[in-house]
């Protein structure tokens, strides 16, 4: 790939009036319903203030009959996890012709799929962790023998890091298996990368993915959890991420690769682990990818936009203005 295709060149125009009526799906049902309600809020009051004529819309508590006869131009899906994320709002907005952000149905049920996503980015020759596919009844004390510790082992279809657990030797097994169990009827165990954790934005602007610049996410103790991610302030975050210029830009490659092998639309976050350390680092690697990115004052997408000179409510601009329908196989059918 080239370097310019991993460039971002400042805002673009957007005439908030001429999007016509937006909806803003927020809420929903998943474990993720508060991050949704505040990614949503956030979203809802930018567009407000740029002019645009915007109503939110609770998926979790409102019939989505009031949503087919709301006669809405365009939808921003803010909505995290399940009945969200996932594909299913997706094929709801494909039927009654609403055209909407991110990814199609099917580009979106693949990547909510961290063990399916896997197994795709394997086939393009992108580089991901090891793993295993645990079901119960399975040996759990082997796993280790053949992904090292420590590891990780979390439900493979939730986000914000929920019901994930670093295991650090044999006995801790049983226990983290069960608890990404209560998520998910089978469990993803992944080798751990020692390294330093990134996240790399993607956005499409006239139709072509572009990469913004690199994150270096520092949790305290190396723990990115869902307390650090959304309700304290203690987790920093390097944006530019200080990584060598061949580096970040491998990582800006990788993101768009990984975004355009699921298919993805609209706008995405990939997440690596980058092995090494400052003036040593290895290959990066990837996670996963969200579809759906978090939108609030601690989310990482405006943040990234941001240091590539696009402000929060340009941004929302930009990625409702690219609304469309996608078919089922998430390219767009419209503008």
């Amino acid at each position: 790939m080239s370097t310019t295709r991993n460039q971002v060149n400042g805002p673009l125009h957007v005439d908030a009036a001429s999007l016509g009526k937006v909806v803003v799906l927020y809420g929903g049902t998943s474990a993720e319903r508060e991050v949704s309600i505040k990614s949503g809020s956030m979203v809802h009051a930018a567009l407000l203030r740029s002019g645009a004529d915007a109503t939110l819309f609770d998926t979790g508590t409102q019939p989505l009959a009031e949503l087919a006869a709301g006669g809405f131009a365009r939808a921003f899906i803010a909505l995290h996890g399940r009945g969200g994320e996932d594909g299913t709002i997706q094929g709801f907005l494909e039927l009654i012709g609403l055209p909407y952000t991110g990814s199609g149905v099917m580009a979106s049920a693949v990547a909510m799929d961290k063990i399916f996503t896997k197994r795709i980015w394997q086939t393009h020759g992108l580089p991901t962790p090891k793993y295993a596919v645990l079901k119960r009844g399975d040996n759990l004390i082997r796993v280790p023998d053949s992904l090292g510790l420590p590891l990780f082992v979390k439900p493979p279809h939730e986000g914000s890091t929920i019901g994930v657990s670093k295991v650090r030797g044999y006995s801790e097994m049983t226990e983290a298996f069960e608890l990404a169990a209560r998520y998910d009827d089978i469990v993803l165990a992944e080798e751990f990368i020692d390294g330093a954790e990134l996240t790399c934005a993607v956005i499409e602007r006239a139709g072509r993915a572009v990469a913004l610049p690199a994150i270096r996410i520092v949790a305290p103790e190396g723990n990115y959890d869902y307390n650090n991610k959304y309700l304290t302030n203690d987790t920093r975050y390097l944006c530019p991420a200080g990584l060598p210029d061949a580096v970040e830009q491998r990582v800006r490659e990788l993101a768009v690769a990984s975004f355009e092998a699921l298919g993805c639309a609209g706008w995405g976050r990939a997440d690596f682990m980058l092995p090494g350390s400052d003036g040593a680092w290895g290959e990066p690697t990837l996670l996963e990818i969200n579809t759906s990115p978090g939108m609030t004052d601690h989310s990482l997408v405006p943040m990234a936009a941001r240091a590539a000179g696009i402000g929060y409510e340009q941004l929302v601009l930009e990625l409702v203005a690219g609304a469309a329908l996608k078919g089922g196989l998430g390219k767009r059918r419209d503008g």
